[in-house]
């Protein structure tokens, strides 16, 4: 229905802050902690162009895309492979990374690693990022760094929610099947959203994008996020 109602609106151009601020008050957060993307892959490829990373490192098994907006973007990233049952290994990582990229839970083997071992990760002069776009399938989100669960309206933030340097990178093309809208968004620290912000591609997301941000976050689909992870935990 929001995307059927978005139609009305394409005789102008996209505006995101509506959907910005939605999903600021999904996860309990100030509005300039969130931006808009078309995708969790443009995501990416605003984060490779960012800054002249000197040390980006890619924890595998992970989504391709972060690796192949590096390499777009001139950098050579380094793998850090998991560890055993494919577990999240903090010390792996080089202490000199100033780009940390990793997927919780990982795609493609599922595994959830616990909020202590990315915590681990953050340290002065590194960025890490968190690629969360399964989170939404977990029930209750746990171990999430995106903010208040789905399900729990008005809950505060979860700890380690606004750890500096930490960016969290949310997608609504798994749990609500919209591969073809290119809807997500990040959450962190203005100042580096605001890197990203600056190579974002003017009216990038779209006028049904933000529309399905907007219903995705409402309280109504916050229900519906908490039913479908319990089915998914079920399955």
């Amino acid at each position: 229905d929001a995307l059927r109602s978005a139609l009305d609106d394409v005789g102008r151009y996209p505006d995101a802050r509506e959907a910005e601020a939605a999903a600021a008050r999904r996860h309990v957060r100030p509005a300039d902690e969130v931006l808009a993307t078309a995708g969790a892959a443009e995501a990416f490829t605003l984060l490779a162009r960012a800054r002249d990373w000197q040390h980006p490192v890619v924890v595998h098994p992970q989504f391709t895309e972060p690796d192949v907006a590096l390499r777009q973007a001139g950098h050579d990233p380094q793998h850090v492979r998991l560890g055993h049952d494919f577990a999240l290994e903090p010390d792996r990582v080089p202490d000199d990374a100033d780009l940390v990229v990793v997927g919780n839970p990982t795609n493609p083997t599922g595994v959830l690693h616990p909020a202590w071992a990315i915590r681990a990760l953050a340290r002065p002069g590194r960025v890490v990022v968190v690629d969360e776009a399964f989170m939404d399938a977990v029930p209750g989100e746990q171990h999430s760094f995106a903010g208040a669960p789905a399900g729990v309206p008005g809950r505060g933030r979860q700890t380690g929610t606004a750890l500096p340097g930490v960016l969290v990178v949310r997608s609504l093309t798994k749990l609500w099947s919209i591969p073809g809208v290119r809807a997500g968004y990040v959450l962190g620290d203005p100042d580096l959203l605001a890197d990203l912000r600056a190579q974002q591609p003017p009216w990038s997301v779209s006028t049904h994008a933000a529309a399905a941000i907007v219903a995705c976050t409402s309280d109504d689909a916050r229900a519906e996020a908490t039913r479908r992870a319990a089915d998914v935990g079920r399955h």
